[in-house]
């Protein structure tokens, strides 16, 4: 047990990799809903047929469509047998409701005789609904017959206005008839009628016609038309009941789980192969899976709600996200990862990769550096576009007619591309979630009107004027031998911000003659001074710098000695020893090309500008010196300069305090 606790513990890296990789892998199957047994081709009434020829696969019979079946539902309804049972009693009791009546004797008579006609047929049914159009079967116990003679009140109308010539009186005579005397002789029995109209419509020709096995269907470039398209609508439903009946959950989600893991292998492979730093920083590990399933969730969701809509899912998200929060070899090779593993839970799958991975890599390259508001716009401009192209192109290559183009598509395009806008806010929510740190941010804070730099060019103007000189050297330098020149700019611009608190104890904020450090034993003097370390990396977290540039503040000085105030103490005190711990800044060193270049070109700016001269000679002297010195020191170890990246940074650095102090080469004269 001990083994394996320390197993764990010395491959925590791994261990995380892979726990977080399973939990992205196990939510994304579960948020989509399991489907996978239907089977569906593509094809549509009017399109040709791109696939090769289609031959039936088994014996199966071609289903009406749906608007077939439901006329014949209609027209069964419409002709459906209603079933009666007889009342032997019903003319005896009309003729008793009629002689209950006070009317004339003469009056009594003529009813008499129009009750007699009414019951003489094979009865009397109170509904003509009932009776017009259906076949009606009389029921005597289990044995039933069919009867035509029936009379209904239509009927009635008919027999007395044969008797009587006057409509209105013929009316009244109706009406007294069917409300007050006459009684059905006919009683409709409606759940026997029920029965056997479900029966019927139970036994309504689901099938047209049968397509033996090896039966070829439909061939590669044919059009499709409404025969073709209800035999390949008949072979999906046959298909998917028999893959139904055959399937095996466990398998088919082990399936879907090793192609979404082989997904995220290669994509740690290309990780490891490029080195990126990305790995080392299980936060922004933690960021790539969490788009990757935020983003499934939302394409999930559309599959539940309205298959049809899925392409509303601003999958471009994923590459602008990554291509901001990391670099464009990142942001591909992600979205290449994302779109592969959601197209496999997707309907039309080619279709939706082919979309997506055109659109994710247009939007990628689109716009190289997202500084402005603006570029969100152009990118969604540029969705949209590759968007309806490629469903013009597709519909075009099928249909070959614009009349089949749907208006409805570029409406979801639009809506794609305009949720593609809330990467911009989800940006800085994401920022807070996982602390990392964009351009975006950058740019805002590199800005001299924060508080932070307006509070150091009042308090500080000389060192405010210094890191504005070190940030403009340092990002072109940067700019040279790459990186992040504007991390490298902002970083410089606030690395110095702990002189806040003591600014008359640096050398360029005295301006008039007055050196508190004169009042002072050295080792004092060094402790102020180391403290403007610490003073910074308190201000940052006040003023909520990013911790990117913070790294900046505890770095620029690395693990180097105060070395005027050491050599004084060491010079004043000889026989003392000296503890240079009390002179030496507590680090740590730079870890990145950025940190490494803003602290060699502070160091060389503020060397120089103390030279008496300013000549070609005594630049080159001191700048070689400071970076030997820092080299000597081991403050480059934990960063990854190389001796060629030193070496360019030695040129530019002298032939930018020639520019900045106006040293002219001097050349020979003829």
């Amino acid at each position: 047990m001990k083994k394996f606790l320390s197993y764990i513990v010395s491959h925590l890296r791994i261990v995380y990799l892979v726990s977080i990789m399973a939990l992205t892998v196990a939510l994304i199957l579960v948020m989509f809903p399991n489907n996978f047994t239907k089977v569906e081709y593509d094809h549509t009434v009017g399109s040709f047929w791109r696939s090769d020829d289609l031959f039936a696969p088994f014996d199966f019979t071609v289903l009406r469509t749906e608007e077939e079946a439901n006329l014949d539902a209609e027209r069964i309804k419409s002709q459906s047998v209603h079933y009666f049972s007889a009342d032997s009693n019903a003319q005896i009791v009309a003729q008793s409701r009629l002689l209950s009546l006070s009317l004339p004797q003469r009056q009594k008579q003529m009813l008499s005789q129009l009750v007699g006609i009414v019951y003489s047929g094979d009865g009397y049914c109170d509904s003509s609904a009932l009776i017009t159009g259906h076949p009606v079967v009389l029921l005597d116990g289990n044995i039933g017959r069919q009867v035509r003679n029936v009379a209904t009140p239509d009927d009635v109308f008919s027999y007395v206005a044969n008797a009587i010539k006057d409509t209105n009186e013929a009316l009244k005579i109706t009406k007294l008839l069917t409300d007050s005397i006459l009684v059905p002789s006919l009683v409709y029995d409606e759940n026997r009628s029920h029965l056997e109209l479900d029966t019927r419509l139970s036994q309504v020709g689901f099938s047209s016609r049968k397509i033996t096995q090896g039966e070829l269907i439909v061939s590669k470039g044919q059009r499709i038309d409404d025969d073709i398209s209800q035999a390949i609508t008949s072979l999906e439903q046959e298909e998917s009941l028999r893959r139904t009946a055959e399937f095996n959950p466990f398998l088919h989600y082990l399936g879907l789980a090793v192609l979404c893991i082989i997904a995220f292998v290669a994509l740690y492979i290309f990780l490891k192969n490029i080195k990126h730093p990305m790995l080392e920083d299980l936060k922004k590990v933690t960021f790539a899976f969490f788009i990757v399933i935020f983003i499934s969730a939302i394409v999930a969701l559309l599959v539940r709600t309205n298959p049809d809509y899925v392409l509303i899912a601003p999958i471009c998200m994923v590459p602008i996200l990554m291509r901001i929060f990391f670099d464009m070899r990142v942001a591909l090779y992600i979205h290449i990862v994302a779109v592969i593993i959601i197209g496999n839970l997707v309907p039309n799958s080619y279709e939706f990769i082919f979309y997506q991975l055109v659109s994710g890599m247009m939007s990628i390259i689109t716009v190289r550096n997202f500084e402005k508001r603006s570029s969100f716009f152009a990118v969604a401009l540029v969705i949209f576009c590759t968007y309806s192209l490629i469903y013009i192109a597709g519909v075009l290559s099928t249909e070959t007619t614009f009349s089949s183009i749907n208006p409805e598509r570029f409406l979801i395009f639009f809506i794609s591309a305009i949720l593609t806008l809330l990467a911009y806010p989800l940006i800085f929510i994401f920022e807070r979630m996982f602390g990392m740190t964009t351009n975006l941010t950058l740019m805002e804070i590199s800005s001299t009107n924060t508080p932070a730099l307006r509070e150091l060019s009042q308090k500080a103007p000389g060192t405010f004027q210094h890191s504005m000189q070190v940030a403009n050297i340092a990002e072109d330098i940067i700019a040279e031998i790459g990186g992040n020149s504007l991390l490298a700019k902002v970083g410089a611009l606030y690395h110095d911000i702990g002189k806040i608190n003591a600014p008359l104890y640096f050398t360029e904020n005295q301006n008039n003659g007055f050196n508190p450090h004169d009042n002072l034993d050295y080792e004092e003097s060094a402790r102020i001074i180391v403290q403007h370390v610490r003073d910074g990396i308190s201000l940052a977290k006040k003023f909520h710098l990013p911790s990117e540039v913070v790294d900046f503040i505890r770095t620029h000085h690395g693990t180097t000695v105060t070395g005027y105030f050491y050599a004084q103490a060491k010079l004043h005190h000889p026989d003392e020893e000296i503890d240079i711990s009390n002179y030496r800044y507590l680090g740590p060193t730079p870890y990145s090309r950025e940190t490494a270049v803003v602290m060699i070109v502070d160091s060389v700016e503020a060397a120089c500008k103390s030279l008496k001269a300013h000549d070609k000679e005594s630049i080159d002297r001191m700048v070689d010196r400071i970076i030997d010195d820092k080299m000597s020191h081991d403050q480059f170890n934990n960063c990854p300069l190389t001796l060629q990246d030193i070496n360019q940074i030695r040129t530019m650095l002298k032939r930018r305090m020639m520019s900045i102090y106006h040293v002219r080469i001097a050349y020979p004269m003829k």
